[in-house]
């Protein structure tokens, strides 16, 4: 059965681009599925469990229907139903082509305790298909999973590239500059944090975060003691290897290759896959296997101090 739609649901506030996608279908069918996916955006921001009943009926009555899989796949997501978010995204992606939405999925499986496959979405070949902002996300997701395996430097190293530069006004720099100084603060590295909250606060016209907030908080908090014999305190960060354990020289060696995905282009019902498909997850990969050569780069970038001193760079 149909779930009610709002009485003012206008199937013409569909975007022109999913409109085409539906004209494949009947007409009649085409104007249903669409008042069901325009309830599903009104209704996912104050009622997300609703709005994915909208989704769900439409992939009921459209299933081969890619942008259909795609939308039931974000509602899901904002719903926090992961595994059917990765389900019906996989199969969008299966259906449309392309390397589908990767900032998503990963996170769905940061949610269900899946760090891993999150890194590897992000080295994929897939992932050099993103479009520059889609890239960043996927940059900014995949610090988090590094940060929940523990590599907090790792995690740091992640975020680097040509756009995180303080005085750049790309769509995506408020995000990418608020993750980097979230990292930085959680790598112990305050007064480069509190810069880099500075920064975004700087970036954020629209006061759409609280870095400003975030910037204060960090300018206040002290470095750790120092012994009174000048020997650093063992438990203290430095600006080399900021995380628990000096072994994760080879985690920021990875993520410095991960981090060069900057540079990127623009650009019968398929069955709900609840599994790993061979295609749409990547094996692990040995990164230090890539060469010395690249490991050095990466450390010598990220020891690079950028223009004007505010933070380090690769």
């Amino acid at each position: 059965m149909a779930p009610e739609l709002p009485e003012d649901v206008d199937p013409g506030d569909l975007d022109r681009e999913v409109q085409r996608e539906l004209n494949a279908l009947p007409a009649k069918l085409a104007e249903i599925i669409s008042k069901h996916l325009v309830a599903a955006g009104m209704l996912i921001d104050e009622d997300p469990a609703r709005a994915l009943e909208h989704a769900r009926y439409a992939r009921s009555r459209a299933a081969r229907v890619a942008v259909v899989r795609e939308t039931a796949g974000v509602v899901a997501y904002q719903a926090q139903e992961w595994s059917e978010a990765i389900s019906e995204l996989r199969t969008a992606r299966r259906l449309g082509g392309g390397p589908g939405l990767l900032a998503i999925l990963a996170d769905c499986e940061r949610a269900l305790g899946r760090p891993e496959r999150a890194v590897d979405l992000a080295r994929s070949p897939e992932a050099r298909q993103l479009t520059p902002e889609e890239a960043v996300e996927l940059r900014i997701v995949a610090a988090g999973a590094r940060r929940d395996m523990g590599q907090i430097e790792a995690a740091v190293l992640a975020l680097q590239g040509p756009d995180l530069e303080p005085t750049r006004r790309d769509p995506w720099s408020v995000r990418l500059f608020y993750a980097y100084a979230d990292n930085l603060l959680a790598a112990g590295r305050t007064d480069e944090a509190a810069r880099w909250f500075i920064a975004a606060a700087d970036a954020d016209e629209d006061g759409e975060t609280d870095a400003a907030d975030r910037a204060a908080m960090a300018g206040q908090e002290q470095p750790a003691e120092v012994p009174d014999d000048g020997t650093p305190d063992a438990d203290a960060s430095d600006d080399g290897l900021a995380g628990d354990d000096v072994d994760d020289v080879d985690d920021v060696d990875e993520a410095a290759e991960a981090s060069g995905l900057v540079a990127h282009q623009e650009g019968g019902d398929a069955p709900v896959d609840e599994g790993a498909d061979a295609e749409d997850h990547v094996a692990e990969t040995d990164v230090a296997a890539d060469g010395a050569a690249d490991a050095e780069a990466a450390r010598a970038d990220a020891a690079e101090p950028a223009v004007g001193g505010t933070e380090e760079r690769g």
